[in-house]
Parts: structure tokens; C-alpha cells; sequence
């Protein structure tokens, strides 16, 4: 069970019910929603085949398509670069197509569930991923200071590690009712995840991540906050977060959502890909067979959108990059919120002044990572004096923060991600090619292994991303620094919109940054089915009753409201 050090909270055991990335801020059950045989909803049959536009290819743009097309709309996606978004997987150049690299989304907690729900339908495999300590990983190496710490499991670390496990595991439960919420979100008790949090919210808003840790009288040594922070928990350390909103931190513990990941096999970016070439069984309107790729041009995309603006009617406008210009009743913003003010002209009436800001300012973490293909697994080799692994899934206070080891077999080629990092230690690598950091990566890591020659294994170029450096993203994922919680509900919200002027209507935003979980697929898949639901509502459409959606049961569950006086 244990997935890293310190490992966060374990109070399961296998009688409970699974845990789900639901609430605990909007604590509705989309997993149920998707499953109910009565579907999503419908749409008056005097409105089938409008167009929708749906702005941004990713994982929520695609899900929003799909979605509409079954209930007999013509969804329109318009995609500035490939169909995927922070879903990317590339191979590399000259190697066999089999070896391949996630750029972005390369693991998924077993919460969440509503990802689970499109993996499931277009026939996807998953597989453990080789986390810290995770029982799919061989063994995990700990280097701090200069010195390093072989590891199978927790116990193999010394004393101060598992003291630093049981100072966070004391911090949650004293500090924001871990066991409490644990229960309650397993039960999904609504009222109960709701009197919880309302508290924790109006507490805990105005406090860092680190600030968290120092209130806590288990933590109230610096030295352990330091190795907290460089080693963390779930997928290794957390001290890039420390500047955040503890409420960030909080959502990822409660859910789960950094325990026992599991790749997708053949690469994330499929997922996307698989939706739209596939034929929905269930489908209203369109012939059987249809796809949104054949309601598309030669099965591809729109191409970038670049001005939004409102016309007569509350219609929404929109232009592309070859100059084509539609009119829609409605449309949906999937892509990352900053485009809106920075690559799309927009006209200031899309949305309320407190939208805006909001959007403004969203807080984004900076992320890189370099991989490298290599001939065969060779970390699995034994050394000849410990007996050891030569090369183990490395977490470490140098430049390369995490190492990955990604294999398919003994004896076939395989794959590291030599560094995984983000904010400043992912700004650290912005300025250097893919082979300038290799070299730095492989130093640091011939520093923690000596015998190995890593480079000997590698059989072609490396290949990186920095998210905060590409043009149609400019961040990784969105993470609320503390007095967000406010913007965040406004963008999260915007999909009720009969409480918004009808003058403010019409544009729907969804993705994983406005959802409570950004960072995770399963915020973009959330956020998607709002934004279907808000735009079937504003075209007269309406759920079964035996299958009320997000907006039907709004008024019961809404996020809380902080005052803003």
C-alpha cells in the first residue's frame, strides 16, 4: 500500500467502499452520473444539429464534443495545435514506435473515476506506475545531502523518514480531519463532507501549504519540514507547492489522488485520440457510425481560434486562424483560461468583470521533464557486492529532483525520465536544449550511482518539454496560491448560468483549471460534463429525473460561498 515517503494517511481497509476524486467542494457523483443507462440528457428534436463550438482539443474539449454529439448537436472543435492538450505522448526519433514519452498526463489515481469511465469505453489498458515506493517499483533511491538511502520499502529508510510520515499523517488529522473527511467522502455522506469543509475553507483559505505545516505541532521541526518537502509523499516532494493554497493540498489528500497510480498503456494522448474516431452505440440524430471526426473536414480540427466576440442575439462569434467566421448559440472555452487574454482577441462582454479577474489571476506551476529511450531495463541488474539494484526510481535534493524507470519487459528497449520537476526547478532547465540537460542530469545522477554508465545504455536523443514555454499553454496546470478559493469558485460556478445578465451567456469555460482539481485529468472530464450540462439547459434540453445532472442538483451541493466584504 505504502506509494512513497511519507506516505500520506491509510485509513481504508477492504470493506470500505473506493474512494473517488467527488467534492469536497461540488461533492456530486459524475461516475454515477456517466453510468446511468438514462444518459446525459436530451435536447428539444427542433434543435438537433446546432453547431456548438468547442474551443481546445484536449482531453475536456474532446469529452464536451463527444457528449454533444450523442445528444444530436454538431459540436465544431477548433484546435490550435494537436488533439490531446497536456495529454501528449511522443515517441523518439529513429527507435522502435513502441518506446514513447508522456509529456504531460503520464499517471492516474484509481479515484478518479470519471476518467475511468472514457479509459474503460474506448478499450484502454492501464498498468501500475512505478512511483516511489510503490509496490510496482523495484526499489527507490532517497539521495539528500550527499547521501543516499537504498529502499523497498518504508521500513528499509532510516528512523527520520518514517518520524517525517508520521508528523504529516498527525499534521492532516489535527489540522483539517482527515479520518473524518476519509469517512465521509468513502460513504459519500454529503451533508457531513459539506459541515467539514465549510470550516476547513473559511480557516484555512488565507494559509499556505507551508504555513500548514509550520501550525502543526507534529511539524515543528525544520528539519523534517526540509525532507517533507524534498521527499513529500504520493509522487515524491512537494516543496515546489509549499507557496500554495494548503486547500490545493488538502483536495489531492482527501481523494486520493496521489496514491497508487497507474499508467495508460500505448501512451495518455490515446485517450483523446480514440474519442474522436469513435462511434458512440447510443447516438441521437446522427446516423450510426458517426464520429466527430467525420463531422469534420478531412476528420481534423478547426485550427486556432483568435477573436471571440459577441453579436446580436447574445450570439458568440468566433474567428480562426485561416480567417473563417462562424456564429454560434453557444460555445465552449476548454483551452488554458491565459489564452483568453493573450493569443485570442476577446471582446470584454464575454463574461462578468469578476470573471475577469479570475481569470487573471489564476496562479500556473512551470513543469519539465526529459526522457531518454535506452536499450534494455539495465537498472534491474544486480550489483555484485550489495546485491542491489544498480539503478533504482531516484528522488533527490540535485537538479534531476525525480527519476523515472519505465520498462515493457527484460528484454526489450525501454525508457527514463531522467527529471521530473516543476516551478523554480523546472525555470531552472527553461534556458538549456534537450542535450544541455541531459548532460546535467546524467552528472548528477553518475554522483548518486558511480558504477553505472548510464550513458552507454542510450540508444537516441533525448526528448523534453517546459509547459511554461509553449505558446498554447504557458503553465502545467493551474494551482490557487491562498485567498483564491474566491476566484476559483467564480470559474468553477460559471456553468450555472441563469444566475449570470443574459447578456453574459453563452460561453461556457471547463478544463482542468477551472476545475477544484487541476493537475488531473479527472478535473478536465469533471468540468467538461458541466459545461454539456449548461449548454443543453440553454438549448431547452433537459435530464431524465432518475439522473439529475451537475446544475440540477446545484442548488443542494454548491460550493461554499466566502463573503467578499
Amino acid at each position: 500500500m505504502t506509494s512513497t515517503v511519507p506516505n500520506a494517511v491509510q485509513h481504508a481497509d477492504a470493506q470500505q467502499p473506493p474512494i473517488t476524486m467527488f467534492g469536497p467542494d461540488f461533492p456530486y457523483a459524475y461516475d454515477d452520473f456517466l453510468a446511468h443507462p438514462a444518459g446525459l440528457g436530451q435536447i428539444p428534436a427542433t434543435d438537433h444539429g446546432t453547431e456548438v463550438a468547442v474551443i481546445g482539443g484536449g482531453l475536456s474539449g474532446i469529452v464536451a464534443a463527444y457528449e454533444l454529439m450523442k445528444m444530436g448537436l454538431k459540436p465544431v472543435v477548433y484546435e490550435a495545435d494537436q488533439i490531446g492538450g497536456r495529454l501528449r505522448t511522443v515517441g523518439f526519433d529513429g527507435c522502435d514506435p513502441s518506446l514513447t514519452a508522456e509529456m504531460g498526463a503520464m499517471r492516474f489515481p484509481p479515484s478518479s473515476t470519471a476518467l475511468q469511465h472514457y479509459i474503460d469505453l474506448v478499450g484502454l489498458e492501464t498498468r501500475p506506475f512505478p512511483n516511489p515506493l510503490a509496490e510496482a517499483t523495484p526499489s527507490t533511491v532517497v539521495d539528500l545531502k550527499g547521501e543516499s538511502h537504498y529502499a523497498t520499502t518504508v521500513d528499509d529508510l532510516p528512523q527520520v523518514y518514517r518520524d517525517v510520515m508520521h508528523a504529516w499523517n498527525a499534521c492532516l488529522e489535527d489540522g483539517a480531519d482527515f479520518s473524518d473527511m476519509n469517512r465521509a467522502m468513502r460513504e459519500r455522506d454529503v451533508p457531513r463532507i459539506r459541515e467539514i469543509w465549510s470550516k476547513l475553507v473559511e480557516k484555512l483559505d488565507n494559509q499556505t501549504f507551508y504555513g500548514f505545516l509550520c501550525d502543526s505541532e507534529s511539524f515543528k521541526s525544520f528539519r523534517h519540514r526540509e525532507i517533507f518537502g524534498q521527499v513529500g509523499f504520493g509522487t515524491g516532494g512537494w516543496d515546489t507547492d509549499f507557496p500554495n493554497s494548503i486547500l490545493e493540498i488538502l483536495r489531492v489528500v482527501y481523494t486520493e489522488a496521489d496514491d497508487h497510480h497507474r499508467g495508460i498503456v500505448g501512451g495518455s494522448q490515446q485517450l483523446p485520440l480514440r474519442l474522436w474516431d469513435r462511434g458512440p452505440e447510443k447516438i441521437v440524430h446522427w446516423p450510426y457510425g458517426t464520429s466527430l471526426a467525420s463531422l469534420h473536414v478531412n476528420g481534423e480540427p478547426r485550427p486556432a481560434v483568435t477573436r471571440l466576440h459577441r453579436t446580436a442575439g447574445n450570439q458568440i462569434t468566433v474567428t480562426d486562424a485561416n480567417g473563417d467566421i462562424r456564429t454560434y448559440q453557444a460555445a465552449i472555452f476548454t483551452a488554458q483560461s491565459w489564452m483568453l487574454l493573450s493569443k485570442i482577441a476577446c471582446d470584454d462582454s464575454l463574461f462578468p468583470i469578476d470573471h475577469w479577474t479570475a481569470i487573471e489571476r489564476t496562479h500556473y506551476m512551470e513543469s519539465s521533464k526529459l526522457f531518454v529511450p535506452v536499450d534494455r531495463p539495465f537498472w534491474l541488474d544486480k550489483d555484485e557486492e550489495t546485491g542491489r539494484d544498480v539503478m533504482s526510481m531516484t528522488l533527490t535534493d540535485r537538479m534531476t529532483r525525480g527519476t523515472y524507470l519505465l520498462d515493457d519487459g527484460p528484454d526489450k528497449p525501454a525508457v527514463i525520465c531522467l527529471s521530473y520537476t516543476w516551478c523554480d526547478d523546472s525555470l531552472k532547465w527553461l534556458p538549456l536544449s534537450a542535450n544541455e540537460r541531459m548532460e546535467v542530469m546524467l552528472k548528477s545522477l553518475g554522483e548518486i550511482y558511480p558504477k553505472v554508465d548510464i550513458r552507454k545504455h542510450v540508444i537516441g536523443n533525448p526528448v523534453t518539454v517546459s509547459w511554461e514555454n509553449e505558446p498554447y499553454f504557458m503553465g502545467a496546470f493551474k494551482a490557487n496560491l491562498p485567498g483564491h478559493y474566491r476566484y476559483q469558485r467564480r470559474l468553477f460556478t460559471h456553468f450555472m448560468q441563469d444566475r449570470l445578465p443574459a447578456d453574459k451567456r453563452g460561453v461556457f469555460l471547463a478544463g482542468d483549471d477551472i476545475s477544484w482539481t487541476a493537475g488531473w485529468a479527472e478535473g478536465a472530464v469533471q468540468t467538461a460534463l458541466n459545461a454539456v450540462w449548461g449548454v443543453m439547459h440553454q438549448l431547452g434540453g433537459t435530464t431524465d429525473p432518475t439522473n439529475p445532472g451537475p446544475g440540477d442538483v446545484y442548488d443542494a451541493i454548491a460550493p461554499v460561498e466566502l463573503p467578499e466584504d
